[in-house]
């Protein structure tokens, strides 16, 4: 009963959003929202909030599908981060400049 729950919430569908899991009708990941939930520590009622075409029981559908598979969606999140590291290259972030006393305004 609950897989087909949150498959009324949760789609995958190969060429939209690199075929990761997302909110049906929507193109937001499950690992987004895990990002709010868990490091941003946004509530659902917060998510909501900031994504008012999403449900509250999208939100908690997409959390127990992270929660059903953890692995692959620490796998994806990973993924990405380390393809926003490849793209930073060696260049400092704006926060890392001004953590290490640069002028940003110089480059």
């Amino acid at each position: 009963m609950s897989s087909l729950v949150i498959s009324q919430h949760i789609e995958i569908t190969p060429g939209i959003c690199g075929g990761n899991p997302r909110i049906a009708g929507h193109r937001i990941k499950v690992q987004d929202l895990v990002i709010w939930h868990e490091r941003m520590g946004m509530s659902p009622d917060e998510i909501i909030y900031h994504h008012p075409t999403m449900s509250l029981a999208d939100v908690y559908a997409a959390l127990a599908y992270y929660h059903d598979n953890r692995e692959e969606i620490r796998r994806q999140l990973e993924a990405g981060e380390t393809f926003a590291k490849q793209l930073q290259g060696n260049k400092p972030s704006l926060i890392e400049k001004i953590l290490q006393g640069e002028n940003a305004s110089q480059d």
